[in-house]
């Protein structure tokens, strides 16, 4: 049966395919990893380094070709994908980096006296399960910080996302990645379920939908293994003033519209004062509708499709849902004519409890527009959400946006800035939107054993 499928969302053209892998593919998979952890862990700390500076220098040289991959699998816009191979390439070069102070011994100052070290050591195999919305930075912030440390790796990707996969694997052994130190399989759900189990397996990593977590950490649970969960988010993007209110709406598009909306931490709920409600309504429309979709290889392309047929349906049965209830549609929520899992950019006021658009995660190129009376509203709509992941505050007035920000039940906070990424930020959210963190040191501090050394003082 075949399961990983290239479809050119932007024509609807089947590329390629490749079928599940066997069951003796995934036994020999997870022994590779497993085998592989022995040796990779005992290479010295600066030489796993050197391994992801080379894989860094990769990404770069090999940048457009790369790009073209997801282009063709998801739609990702040429400039786009451009970004997020250079994005890659930073975070491996970072962890190449920085990676080795990352894992130095913590000593402790003890009743007693004597030594105490706390040493950080990696726990084995881990297997990642990634999406196909940022097919290779998804899997950057998993193996980037956990192969420095020493773990191997086992990565199931999106079935819409072989060919990235098999081009991340090539590039390791490219790079110099011991065999067995990175493997990609074609796995099945049904596969996944077995290779949590495996007792070879010491954690996952799941970056996807909040029903795909459940069910992974449900199986995880039940087998004692950690978890990292990157799930969903409706990030709130709250306008506390009129200032710079130009600036701010230029902002709110590009928290919106990235990857055609296609992020978990794309700017999904825009909160406003209400005494420049109207004004941001009507400029933030007005920049919405001049955004036209086009074909994502073409270099001046801004919005290209979404990653599929049934994500566009997806999210057409959202908007419909809301409009059908009383929402507004300020502009967009229609389809262009042609071919291509194509969404207008739209905006919708009036949103209301009862309204798949207030609850759900609108994973495309749909903001939500709320008006409220003040910043002691706009914090407890932002708080109602039931996801955690990310939120924008804009204001003037830095401090008081510190002031909300310190109020948001969410997991990052940026101020006068969509939410956004970087290798030296923690990445990861609250609530439904996940557990863990990703990048920066804190990639480092989820599969770890945090050895204590102790040594009591002689008496």
């Amino acid at each position: 049966m075949t399961a990983y499928t290239v479809t050119n969302p932007a024509t609807g053209e089947t590329i390629n395919q490749y079928p599940h892998a066997s069951a003796a593919d995934i036994e020999t998979s997870v022994a590779s990893v497993h085998r592989a952890y022995q040796e990779w862990r005992a290479v010295p700390a600066a030489q796993r380094a050197s391994i992801l500076q080379k894989t860094a220098d990769l990404y770069t040289a090999r940048r457009e070709e790369l790009a073209a991959i997801i282009t063709r699998e998801m739609g990702k816009p040429t400039r786009e994908a451009l970004g997020e191979v250079d994005l890659v390439a930073d975070i491996y070069a970072y962890y190449a980096t920085e990676g080795e102070s990352f894992m130095q011994d913590e000593h402790l100052t003890v009743r007693g006296g004597g030594e105490a070290v706390v040493r950080t050591e990696p726990i084995g195999a881990l297997l990642g399960i990634m999406p196909w919305n940022y097919p290779y930075y998804q899997v950057a912030r998993l193996a980037a910080p956990n192969l420095m440390l020493g773990n191997t790796v086992l990565l199931k990707h999106a079935p819409s996302c072989p060919e990235s996969a098999l081009a991340m694997e090539a590039l390791f052994r490219d790079a110099g990645l011991p065999e067995g130190a990175y493997v990609n399989v074609f796995a099945s759900n049904e596969q996944v379920a077995d290779i949590i189990a495996d007792p070879r397996v010491q954690g996952v990593s799941l970056t996807g939908s909040e029903r795909a977590g459940s069910a992974v950490a449900e199986i995880a649970g039940r087998n004692l293994k950690k978890v990292v969960l990157e799930l969903g988010g409706s990030d709130p993007f709250i306008v506390l003033d009129g200032e710079n209110l130009d600036a701010t709406v230029k902002a709110a598009v590009a928290g919106r519209m990235g990857n055609a909306g296609q992020a978990c931490t794309a700017s999904k709920r825009f909160i406003v004062l209400e005494d420049h409600y109207d004004e941001f309504v009507d400029k933030f429309t007005a920049k919405m509708a001049r955004i036209v979709p086009g074909d994502p290889t073409e270099s001046g392309t801004r919005l290209g499709p979404l990653s599929s047929e049934a994500a566009a349906r997806g999210v057409m049965d959202q908007v419909q849902d809301a409009v059908a209830k009383g929402a507004e549609v300020r502009t967009g929520g229609t389809r262009p004519d042609g071919s291509g899992a194509f969404v207008s950019p739209t905006v919708l006021t009036g949103v209301v409890p009862g309204m798949r658009a207030y609850s759900e995660e609108i994973f495309g190129p749909v903001a939500v527009v709320y008006k409220v009376k003040d910043a002691e509203e706009a914090v407890e709509l932002a708080n109602s959400s039931a996801y955690g992941l990310g939120g924008s505050v804009f204001s003037a007035d830095v401090e008081q946006a510190r002031r909300v920000a310190d109020r948001l039940d969410t997991g990052m906070v940026w101020i006068n800035s969509p939410t956004g990424t970087q290798p030296d930020l923690p990445f990861g959210g609250v609530k439904r939107s996940g557990v863990g963190r990703e990048l920066a040191r804190f990639g480092m501090d989820e599969f770890v054993n945090k050895k204590l050394i102790r040594i009591p003082q002689a008496r």
